[in-house]
């Protein structure tokens, strides 16, 4: 029945390449059933392989919010984060394209793993590993983090740093389509200050990527002190696209510390769109100016709280991750440190209204040392409610919206050595999964009672869970032309 449903959201619905035609065209499209989670060992202590969960998202299934398989990576240490596809709705146009293979980057051991979800989506398995020697040797590149599909059947892969750490080394792998090494995107000498996340705009010969910092910071823990210092970024950069040229860098100022993800809104046609920025929790559009160059101004800000009994006197947000959904008409962040999720319209994207909020975590929650003060003088902390009979741990990080925009999913596992740093306890109960009723009429979210997955239940203990994918695409990694 599976392999059924992953041919109509691929051929039978458009009979063309992978992928949808429209983002729009997209929504109409099957409800997901199956969803691929990223786990992780590395870093908690478990001399365990990371794996590739496949949880059961089908709620007419007996095996409905359970994880029914399992792709444990060959190597120790890996530390599995954001995945991507081979080929998306960008190769929508091609017929010999297919959606296959899921692209697993590895941030700390600088693996990339190809896992073939076409022979059966229920238990994937693992197609090819990319050696990180190879791909350090030919291109000086290490730390991959974003994969995305391109129109060409090439895969391009952010990476942070070099073998080393240093953020000098940082730009952008490409990989063909058997996933062998080509060589850098970007123009010699044209690698970003910073790595991370990017986006690319192709109506507008557009790419922008944002900095977070050196491998050899990050990878220690968050000291709040680097940001001061200049260890993390505050820059967008501006390709041009396919060109690989840098054309502009956008300072963002304080207003725009550690800006992490990037989207351009889906409709091809638009020239705008959001990033991140996680320490300074704003959400800052970027948009093109009458004279072809790029513009920035901030559109949501989380205020930070005054707290007590924490490393500083004030808590930001921490907005980790962001989406939009397909129509362009909901922004959804996660703030990692304050423990909610947001909605926002953004309709007119220079005014968005928040309206849905929903907390299902946080460092501020009931029960925890620390709490936050009021501005009469007063403490309080967030109520959290239980899913089905569990408390809830962590904090709101990695979303996924369904095609319709009607289900939004929740892990909560940032980085193994941010999730011990902030969240210990995640890591020794492990992470859990949730799903967000979302009205997208008026707004609203609301925790399904009927979903939970409980990554602390696991065979070979409580693991970390961290990115998700569904088999058909998604409002993350499908791009179009």
């Amino acid at each position: 029945m599976m392999a059924t449903n992953l041919g109509v959201v691929e051929n039978g619905c458009c009979k063309k390449g992978p992928g949808y035609a429209s983002p729009l065209q997209a929504m109409s499209g099957p409800n997901e059933t199956l969803i691929y989670v990223t786990c992780i060992y590395t870093g908690t202590g478990k001399e365990k392989p990371d794996y590739l969960a496949t949880v059961d998202i089908d709620p007419n299934s007996p095996t409905y919010s359970k994880v029914i398989h399992r792709l444990p990576m060959p190597y120790l240490g890996d530390e599995l984060h954001h995945s991507g596809w081979n080929a998306c709705s960008s190769c929508h146009g091609d017929p010999s394209a297919a959606r296959r293979f899921l692209v697993l980057p590895s941030l700390l051991s600088g693996r990339i793993y190809a896992v073939d979800t076409q022979k059966d989506p229920r238990a994937p398995s693992l197609h090819k590993v990319v050696d990180p020697k190879d791909i350090s040797e030919k291109t000086g590149l290490a730390y991959p983090h974003t994969p995305h599909c391109l129109a060409s059947g090439e895969i391009m892969v952010s990476c942070l740093g070099d073998e080393d750490g240093n953020a000098q080394g940082n730009g952008f792998l490409l990989l063909d389509s058997d996933f062998n090494v080509k060589g850098r995107w970007e123009k010699p000498g044209h690698n970003p200050l910073y790595g991370y996340d990017f986006w690319y705009q192709p109506r507008h010969k557009t790419m922008i990527s944002t900095s977070c910092g050196a491998p050899a910071t990050f990878t220690k823990g968050f000291n709040f002190e680097h940001v001061s210092d200049g260890l993390y970024g505050r820059q967008l950069h501006v390709y041009s696209w396919p060109g690989g040229q840098l054309k502009q860098i956008l300072d963002l100022g304080n207003s725009g510390l550690l800006p992490l993800e990037v989207r351009f809104l889906h409709d091809p046609a638009k020239d705008t769109g959001f990033a991140a920025c996680a320490f300074a929790s704003n959400m800052v559009r970027f948009f093109k100016k009458p004279d072809e160059t790029w513009g920035h101004k901030v559109a949501i800000s989380v205020k930070p709280l005054k707290v007590q009994n924490w490393i500083k006197p004030e808590m930001p947000g921490l907005i980790t991750y962001f989406l939009i959904s397909l129509d362009d008409r909901f922004l959804y962040l996660s703030n990692w440190f304050h423990g909610d999720i947001r909605q926002y319209n953004v309709e007119d994207p220079a005014n968005p209204r928040l309206v849905g909020q929903v907390w299902v975590g946080g460092i501020i929650k009931k029960g925890s040392h620390v709490v936050a003060e009021a501005e009469d003088g007063t403490t309080y902390q967030t109520q959290l409610p239980q899913v089905q009979g569990n408390q809830l741990r962590g904090g709101p990080q990695m979303i996924q919206l369904s095609l319709d925009g009607k289900r939004l999913y929740v892990t909560n596992s940032m980085f193994s050595t941010w999730d011990r740093q902030f969240y210990p306890e995640m890591v020794e109960k492990g992470s859990h999964m949730l799903q967000i009723d979302v009205d997208t009429e008026r707004g609203g979210l609301e925790i399904n009672p009927r979903f939970f997955v409980d990554f602390g239940a696991e065979p070979d203990g409580p693991s970390l869970a961290h990115e998700m994918r569904y088999p058909g695409g998604d409002c993350t990694s499908d791009i179009w032309m």
